[in-house]
């Protein structure tokens, strides 16, 4: 009996978190329908409410967004908008951190999470993964003798949060693995494991 009751167990649980996930993330996305006009919301357009078209018109709002953001006068609109934004203190700092933060993961050009890497943290000799995020900036940079990056260790199974290190070059290893690969090793706590590189593509620890 306990052996069919994990097996259950384990045909369930993954999906009873997924669908939940799924609903979250659609009830979510359907509180934009707040800012429809009464009159022209799906449970007085059609007598009853249909969940998802929120999400369908959150995600035509970024679409379109998008595409107005391209041309030049889109631009100069949200040169315009940000300029308004830059006049408010409270709300210019926290705009442009999350801006800039954005701009870093989403860019196609940005380096951020592209790379999975193995450093020694806690403390020497405990190893985890982390991933590539820079390079250090700023004042810190100034005071870092020899080549440093820029890493960030995540959380155990909430990868939301975590470190950031600087750490030198030599004291990470850069792993054989892509970052979807890390996150789900990270997430599991080590149980779903990525597949193994060749053994003649294996690194060799670099000594710190």
């Amino acid at each position: 009996m306990k052996k069919y009751f994990i097996t259950g167990l384990l045909i369930w649980v993954p999906l009873a978190i997924t669908v939940w996930v799924l609903h979250l993330i659609v009830s979510t996305m359907d509180q934009s329908l707040l800012f429809v006009p009464t009159a022209l919301r799906p449970e007085n357009l059609f007598g009853v409410a249909v969940p998802g078209i929120g999400m369908v018109v959150t995600l035509l709002v970024i679409l379109i967004t998008g595409l107005l953001a391209t041309n030049i006068l889109g631009q100069r609109l949200l040169l315009f908008w940000e300029g308004v934004l830059a006049r408010i203190t409270i709300v210019k700092s926290i705009y442009y951190s999350v801006k800039q933060v954005s701009d870093t993961l989403f860019s196609t050009s940005g380096v951020a999470f592209r790379r999975a890497l193995l450093v020694q943290y806690p403390r020497q000799g405990t190893w985890t993964i982390g991933f590539l995020t820079g390079q250090p900036g700023g004042d810190a940079a100034r005071h870092l003798s020899g080549d440093f990056v820029s890493v960030y260790v995540p959380t155990t199974p909430n990868p939301t949060s975590g470190f950031f290190l600087m750490l030198p070059r030599t004291d990470v290893i850069e792993l054989d693995m892509s970052v979807d690969e890390a996150l789900k090793y990270i997430i599991s706590m080590g149980v779903v494991t990525p597949p193994a590189p060749p053994s003649n593509q294996l690194r060799q620890p670099r000594n710190s």
